[in-house]
């Protein structure tokens, strides 16, 4: 024990540095660390050392083989090495030569392409010209013959005219003149005449003065009797033999009108005679006792027709002007068919009515929309970007029917282009794409359609295409739309193996011959594996069109198999015409298949303006008076403005529909709306963007005018007699902003007058001017819109511009209900200012401002109110939470006080803009943002990117569904979260997903958000 005791002191050192052993082993380690990374690192270079031995070892070795290889040929050669190489030198020049040679015969060969190409080129153009000159020609040469005809008929009448001149009472001008003398000669001897008329009148007057006298003077009732009889014997003596006279001397008085009908002819067939005075005019019958009180009303009248016997000749001295003939249409109206094209983006309307032009004969070749050469898209944007912009309208003619057409834009920041052309039209033709079926800007034109009642064909597009589901888009159509779907025909094959269509009503197959490009085709019996499916479907529509006919009803419950083409037709025009059904065709427009039925069912189905209601306006002064107008041409004028167009030669182009009555080239018609007359300087027929000047337009029309200069979108023209106001078209407000400036002080002017042009051409285009920042802010209806418009300027107008980022169009409103007292006054050396008002504020959701005057015992007189309005509507446009305009709010005016010498309209202005924006914030203001509604199509493997994508904008998914192998995705996203989304899922998808977005709702930001946007919205200003 005593041993251990004595080591321990000795131990001591050992067991300090033992402790300190784990401090030091530590840069011993990171020491070992790296030598062993070095020693790593020595390995891997050592083994790519070894690599690259190996690797030359081998490529030493093919060289060894190349010699011995190179040896045995010089050994088999017969040469030395020398010999070789001269050999090889003359082998390598002679191939320099030949590579040369080859150079020039390839750029000959190529120059050679080029000159064919380019006379390719000038063949085509040529064959084109030619192509156009003989259609032209041909042209010609029909109204060469129609001018033969017109002439002809004009020498027939002619001769008819000579004919009749030579029977009837014409005369030479000369001799017109001469008679004209007579005229006023036997004038004047009428005017004598009709003086000494006047002077019987009063002698019959007198006499009967003395009658009366006598009656009132006798007292025998026998005696009167004798007297009255003696007296009437008397005076009908005295009144007849100057009217005897006067009737013998009118007798020959007879002359031609002033005004010639013709350059040396005058016509006297018309005789203008001095008015002759009938004798129950003159002389009165037996006078009784109850006469005699009348006898101051008999004065009156004999002096009111005197003077109209006096007035009469000086009224053919100065006629007044005649009402004009009413001209006679081209066309009778039951033969016309107003009818839009409309779908979603993509669907194919464009392509379906270049098809149409081509079949109709309006054009002589097919304009194709990705080649941008399709003709209604005109406009150098809609050329580029191979969509279409703006709503063109042409004409043609199928079946000797006039069909008008508007060819309406699918992307949904033009929609107004759809809005207003729907507003004028009779009849629409829905395109649906038969892989895409119902997509939403699908739903919305349907929607818009729905909205005025305009009746539909649907046609099912793009059969040809992969996963085109006929049956699939007819189901969907009925459970999206709910539209009553009769089926006119089934395809005849599906995607690549597509050949036409089965017609259902007539039970026969249409084979379209690709080499014709479908203007030739095949009618044969139904192949039978498709007998059953098409007297199936046969069934169905024979059903549901039987709904709408009592006959076709009897027929079908006796004898389906007796039903004919003349008992269907009627009955489904009227289930279309009634918007109770929609007859559904299917095709490919772009393979040229089953357009032609197409323009059947548009003639065979859709209403002309005859079948649709009478237009229906109101009093302009008198807004519960509703007025009625048939669509007829003897009715007074009604047109509808539906459409502005800057044109850069002839200015402003009005696009209009004339409901009732004539338009007439230099007339003059009243706006209405504007209570303005204006002046018809031009009337033109469109074509896309050509036009033809025609002179009349007539009831059914659509048509351009120029010349006018007050009308605008939604204005109603009437006659200038019978004036009427038509409903006006409501467009949706625009939900994206941009700044703009010109990027030189010379190109302000260019860019203020475009704005100008523009606006007044779209009215969801809207300019607003910053006061805070000065800046000129365009909005839209989203990004697509405002960059066409930002292009348009530049093209149009010359404008070069600076554009700043999309912004989103807040909106401020409240949740509760709140009051306020304001009192604005001001007192200076002379009068002041004086306002007081006490407001009641509360939310009103929906129905945007509404203003209530609850004013009693003269707190403020009513002078004054107006002005307490326009304050409050101007301080909403300002706003008052985050400066953006505020909607949605009810306020009523309950209390306040004025002062006799110093209130003013200004005081009471600035008082109720002050309460206002106190009310408001006190009533929990929140910001509003507008809500989209997005779809997405996109292959599975990438739908989880796609709804992380919208989950992370703050977006909601409503629904998801599986259609033709594709993901389809629903949703509601912020539209401030949305900017770029369509490069985004793009991204996201490798290309491989679509998108589309169409404004839905305002909806109410986030509290922290909207604090954090109203912050730096005051920051800026």
């Amino acid at each position: 024990m005593f041993g251990v005791k004595d080591k321990l002191p000795r131990l001591g050192p050992v067991i300090n540095e033992t402790v300190k052993l784990p401090d030091a082993s530590v840069p011993l380690r990171f020491e070992l660390e790296k030598i062993t990374a070095d020693y790593e690192a020595a390995k891997r270079k050592l083994n790519e050392a070894k690599e690259r031995e190996d690797i030359l070892k081998e490529q030493l070795a093919k060289r060894d083989e190349w010699i011995k290889n190179n040896e045995g040929i010089l050994k088999s050669s017969g040469l030395d090495k020398k010999g070789l190489e001269q050999k090889l030198i003359l082998k390598e020049k002679e191939l320099e030569e030949e590579f040369s040679k080859n150079v020039n015969s390839n750029k000959e060969f190529r120059e050679s392409k080029e000159a064919c190409q380019k006379l390719e080129e000038e063949n085509r153009k040529k064959a084109d010209e030619i192509e156009s000159l003989k259609h032209q020609l041909e042209g010609h040469a029909k109204a060469l013959q129609q001018k033969n005809t017109d002439l002809q008929a004009l020498k027939g009448e002619i001769v008819e005219i000579n004919r009749k001149q030579e029977k009837s009472d014409w005369v030479a001008k000369d001799a017109h003149v001469q008679l004209k003398k007579e005229f006023n000669q036997l004038n004047e001897e009428y005017t004598i005449l009709e003086k000494d008329l006047e002077s019987k009148e009063d002698k019959l007057r007198s006499l009967l003065e003395e009658l009366a006298k006598t009656k009132n003077k006798t007292k025998e009732a026998g005696s009167a009797k004798d007297l009255t009889v003696k007296d009437d014997l008397v005076l009908a003596q005295e009144v007849e033999k100057p009217l005897e006279q006067l009737k013998i001397e009118q007798a020959p008085v007879e002359q031609s009108p002033a005004e010639p009908l013709s350059a040396d002819l005058v016509s006297v067939a018309e005789p203008v005679s001095a008015p002759v005075i009938e004798d129950k005019e003159i002389i009165p019958e037996v006078v009784s006792q109850p006469q005699i009180k009348d006898e101051q009303g008999e004065k009156d009248k004999l002096s009111s027709e005197t003077k109209t016997t006096k007035n009469t000749p000086k009224e053919k001295k100065h006629p007044v002007t005649k009402k004009e003939a009413i001209p006679v249409a081209r066309i009778e109206l039951g033969k016309v068919r107003n009818i839009g094209i409309i779908a979603h983006i993509d669907a194919g309307k464009t392509t379906t009515t270049e098809r149409i032009l081509f079949y109709t004969g309006r054009s002589y070749k097919i304009g194709e929309v990705h080649d941008g050469k399709a003709q209604m898209d005109w406009m150098k944007q809609e050329q580029e970007r191979g969509i279409t912009i703006t709503s063109a309208a042409t004409t043609c003619y199928w079946r000797d029917y006039r069909i008008n057409i508007i060819d309406t834009p699918g992307h949904v920041d033009f929609t107004v282009e759809v809005e207003r052309s729907l507003r004028v039209l009779d009849g629409v033709i829905a395109v649906f794409c038969a892989v895409g079926g119902v997509e939403p800007q699908s739903e919305t034109v349907w929607r818009q359609s729905d909205k005025y009642h305009v009746p539909k064909v649907a046609f099912i597009n793009k059969m040809d295409r992969a996963g085109a589901d006929f049956y699939g888009v007819l189901k969907a159509m009925e459970e999206r739309l709910s539209a009553n779907c009769i089926p006119l025909e089934i395809p005849l094959g599906a995607e690549s193996q597509f050949r036409g269509i089965i017609d259902l009503v007539e039970m026969k197959a249409c084979i379209y011959q690709e080499e014709s490009q479908g203007k030739e085709f095949i009618i044969e019996d139904i192949p039978q594996d498709l007998l059953e499916k098409a007297q199936e479907y046969r069934h169905i529509m024979i059903e549901k069109a039987a709904v709408f006919d009592d006959n076709l009803t009897k027929k079908f419950l006796e004898s389906e198999e007796s039903i004919t083409k003349e008992d269907l037709i009627p009955a489904i025009r009227k289930g279309t015409v009634s918007n109770k059904a929609v007859p559904v065709v299917c095709g490919s427009s772009f393979k040229n298949k089953g357009v032609q039925k197409l323009l059947d069912a548009v003639i065979d189905y859709l209403p002309s303006p005859l079948e649709i209601t009478a237009v229906r306006g109101y009093d302009p002064q008198d807004s519960e008076k509703v007025i009625l107008r048939r669509p007829e041409s003897s009715e007074p004028l009604v047109a509808l403005a539906f459409k502005i167009q800057a044109d850069p030669h002839m200015g402003k182009l009005v696009y209009t529909r004339v409901y009732s009555g004539v338009l007439r080239t230099g007339s003059y018609v009243f706006n209405s709306t504007r209570n303005k007359r204006e002046r018809i300087g031009r009337i033109v027929m469109m074509h896309a963007n050509q036009k033809e000047n025609i002179e009349n337009a007539f009831a059914g029309d659509i048509v351009g005018l120029i010349g006018l200069t007050n009308t605008i979108t939604g204005d109603t023209l009437c006659d200038l007699d019978n004036h009427i106001l038509l409903e006006s078209i409501k467009f949706p407000i625009p939900v994206v902003s941009l700044s703009i400036a010109p990027k030189s002080r010379k190109e302000q002017d260019k860019m203020a007058k475009g704005l100008a042009k523009l606006t007044e051409e779209d009215p969801t285009f809207l300019v607003q001017s910053d006061e805070e920042t000065k800046e000129t802010i365009l909005m839209g209806m989203g990004e697509l819109h405002l960059e066409i418009i930002v292009d348009r300027l530049k093209e149009e107008f010359g404008v070069e511009a600076v554009i700043g980022q999309p912004k989103v169009a807040f909106r401020e409103t409240i949740l509760k209900s709140s009051s306020a007292e304001s009192k604005y006054v001001r007192q200076t050396g002379g009068r002041g200012q004086y306002g007081h008002v006490v407001l009641e504020i509360s939310s009103n959701p929906g129905k945007g401002f509404e203003f209530i005057n609850s004013i009693k015992g003269g707190a403020i007189p009513q002078s004054f109110i107006p002005s307490v309005e326009k304050g409050i509507v101007e301080a909403m446009q300002k706003g008052a939470y985050a400066g953006y305009p505020i909607v949605d709010v009810s306020v009523s005016l309950v209390d306040g006080s004025f002062h006799d010498v110093d209130s003013s309209e200004l005081a009471f202005k600035i008082a109720a803009s002050m309460g206002f924006k106190e009310a408001f914030l006190k009533a929990e203001p929140v910001l509003l943002e507008p809500y989209m509604a997005l779809e997405v199509t996109t292959p599975e493997e990438s739908l989880n990117s796609i709804v992380g994508y919208i989950c992370s904008r703050r977006g909601k998914i409503l629904n998801m569904e599986t259609k033709s192998g594709q993901k389809v995705i629903s949703a509601e996203v912020p539209l401030s979260e949305m900017f770029g989304y369509t490069t985004n899922v793009r991204s996201l998808s490798s290309g491989r997903a679509s998108a589309s977005m169409e404004f839905k709702k305002y909806s109410q930001v986030p509290k922290e958000l909207a604090e954090k946007i109203a912050t730096e919205r005051k920051e800026k200003q």
